[in-house]
């Protein structure tokens, strides 16, 4: 791609989900909670899925001034001119907004994917079984749920379930669900990005989940 994502070095899942999503025709709508600058919206544009982007952070939608590490301010374009660039815009659909507040069609959506959103202290005010069962909610039959995210390290995360674990999800998943797959890091270091102006130590955790078309024959999968 021509442009970058100002989150394009920090570390992901998402291979592992595109890979189970692709077993699903291109044109496919996919919608992204979180969509920031667009790190996993425009990969899913070329790939030629129908993209819904939902994000609230005007900055990262239409661009503005971001303060990188080294106490540099520079101007983000943000996904808005991304897509221009790439000429994806055609492909993608932005929803401004707090995702829970969305008027979303449900069970209308293939996939649904969110990287480590719903850690941010702007979510807290929601239990995160409300983030999980909207997302949930948006899927249709046979279409796939993707989520990482951050787990507990300090003692303070621990104050809040939104820093969680594959463990603590699955609970989250009742009949209906084939759990796929469930991954988590140990301790990493990573190096300082935007938002976060110093190297630093992060847990992560991964769960993807597809709906069953038929819910009484579900089993749980790892």
């Amino acid at each position: 791609m021509k442009t970058q994502s100002l989150w394009q070095q920090t570390l992901t899942f998402f291979p592992q989900f595109i890979a189970a999503l692709n077993e699903h025709e291109p044109g496919s709508p996919v919608a992204v909670v979180g969509a920031s600058d667009g790190k996993f919206v425009l990969p899913l544009a070329e790939a030629g899925y129908q993209v819904t982007a939902i994000e609230r952070d005007p900055v990262a939608l239409y661009g503005g001034e971001v303060r990188l590490p080294g106490d540099q301010v520079e101007q983000a374009a943000g996904l808005s001119a991304r897509l221009k660039a790439e000429g994806l815009g055609d492909r993608v659909q932005i929803v401004e907004g707090d995702f829970l507040d969305t008027d979303l069609p449900a069970s209308s959506y293939a996939a649904v994917w969110t990287s480590c959103s719903w850690h941010y202290s702007a979510n807290h005010h929601r239990p995160l079984s409300e983030f999980v069962t909207r997302m949930q909610d948006l899927i249709r039959p046979g279409g796939l749920f993707g989520a990482e995210f951050m787990m507990a390290i300090e003692p303070r995360h621990r104050m809040t379930e939104h820093y969680t674990s594959p463990d603590l999800l699955l609970r989250m998943f009742p009949l209906g669900w084939d759990i796929l797959l469930t991954l988590r890091t140990g301790t990493f270091l990573e190096r300082a990005h935007v938002g976060q102006p110093y190297d630093h130590h992060h847990r992560m955790g991964m769960l993807l989940a597809a709906r069953d078309s038929a819910p009484e024959k579900s089993v749980r999968r790892l």
